[in-house]
């Protein structure tokens, strides 16, 4: 088998649209951050129905920026899901705070509320809640929204999965305290590497905006665009170096315009999953809302492993042997070394996450896929599960 034979688990959807703004931009001179900066934060905003989005460097950086918007510090707490990639916890130490770990719902693979509510009923200085959307599908945001306003506490809301992803009709973006989009190279919306804040709170947006460069009071963009001598600034904090340049939001701009098709294809891929895989030994993913968007970022399969004599990771070695890329969505965060050493953190900890991550496989996702790599992915599962089912 050759490289070119070899299906990738993910890649980006990028047309001449995109690349074309990104040559206007290396044309104009604006390289750092700018005019498409500007234009692609205001149809964001205009998409979510946000009255703010902030463009960053990365997720990870908006998740920095979004917490230390709202206080977190030192001794704090915040609660989020142990199944989720490092990031969304690591943010959390940068400040100084600790997160706090809870299990997930088995269907949807989202942080439990049962979980959430009772490590609030324990106390301690939990400040904020940070929902991870998983896969695409979002969590019960009237559940977390209810626990947190009880507790008075915040909510900032990983996104990095979860574009365009609507709960009850409303799109995430429009419904934590702040939302931190993805915009890495494997997601549904792809600028190589990026991220976008989203919040109507005045007072986040304003402290974001001086954090993501250096503290600075005034917009760089502004002073380097202005026709008046306007040399000076002020730092009013010890900021950060997180600001998106003006040739990702150059590819950002058309990827936005396209979001809705290429969603759409994502959405036509599952649908052909779920026709074609429902009879075999595994358990598909679970949308709970009908009516609700999904983002289909993932497409995360559960093995059932007691009618197979393979385990996950010799499934994923036969793919592999097929051609066809597939991943595992999360090894989960207390069964990392660090985690689970720093918060002496163990399996039955967290009994859903543990046994669940040992069945979990992502399959190939993406707009770009033709129906030939869709029906090469489906024939390569169903050949292996059927040759090796009990």
């Amino acid at each position: 088998m050759s490289d070119n034979d070899f299906l990738p688990f993910a890649l980006p959807d990028i047309g001449e649209q995109e690349i074309e703004e990104v040559c206007d931009s290396m044309r104009s001179g604006w390289l750092t951050t700018g005019p498409k900066v500007k234009q692609f934060e205001a149809a964001f905003a205009a998409f979510i129905s946000a009255k703010h989005a902030l463009a960053v460097n990365s997720a990870t950086s908006g998740l920095h920026l979004a917490l230390e918007a709202i206080g977190i510090g030192p001794g704090d707490q915040v609660l989020t899901s142990t199944h989720t990639f490092t990031a969304t916890a690591e943010v959390i130490r940068y400040l100084g705070a600790d997160p706090v770990f809870v299990d997930i719902d088995e269907d949807t693979l989202n942080m439990d509320v049962a979980a959430v509510e009772a490590a609030l009923s324990r106390g301690g200085n939990v400040k904020a809640i940070m929902p991870v959307h998983m896969a695409g599908q979002a969590c019960d945001m009237t559940a977390l929204c209810r626990l947190a306003k009880d507790a008075g506490i915040r909510i900032i809301e990983d996104a990095a999965h979860a574009l365009p992803t609507t709960f009850n009709g409303k799109r995430i973006g429009t419904i934590g305290d702040a939302t931190v989009f993805s915009f890495y190279a494997t997601k549904t919306l792809a600028t190589g590497e990026g991220g976008m804040i989203t919040t109507d709170d005045d007072a986040i947006a304003s402290r974001i905006r001086t954090m993501r460069l250096h503290g600075i009071s005034r917009d760089v963009f502004d002073r380097y665009q202005s026709d008046k001598p306007s040399w000076y600034y002020e730092v009013v904090a010890p900021g950060f170096k997180y600001n998106m340049p003006d040739t990702a939001a150059a590819v950002g701009i058309h990827q936005l315009a396209r979001l809705q098709e290429m969603s759409g294809r994502r959405r036509e891929i599952a649908n052909r999953y779920f026709d074609a895989l429902a009879d075999l030994p595994l358990e598909l993913p679970v949308p709970i809302n009908m009516d609700d968007e999904h983002a289909w970022h993932l497409f995360i399969i559960r093995l059932a492993l007691g009618r197979l004599d393979i385990d996950r990771n010799r499934f994923i070695e036969l793919m592999a042997e097929c051609g066809i890329g597939t991943s595992v969505h999360f090894i989960p965060l207390h069964l990392q070394p660090y985690w689970r050493d720093k918060y002496e953190l163990v399996p039955g900890d967290f009994p859903v996450a543990t046994a669940t991550y040992e069945r979990l496989v992502s399959l190939p996702i993406y707009s770009k896929m033709t129906d030939e790599d869709v029906e090469r992915v489906i024939a390569a599962v169903r050949d292996i599960l059927t040759t090796h089912r009990k």
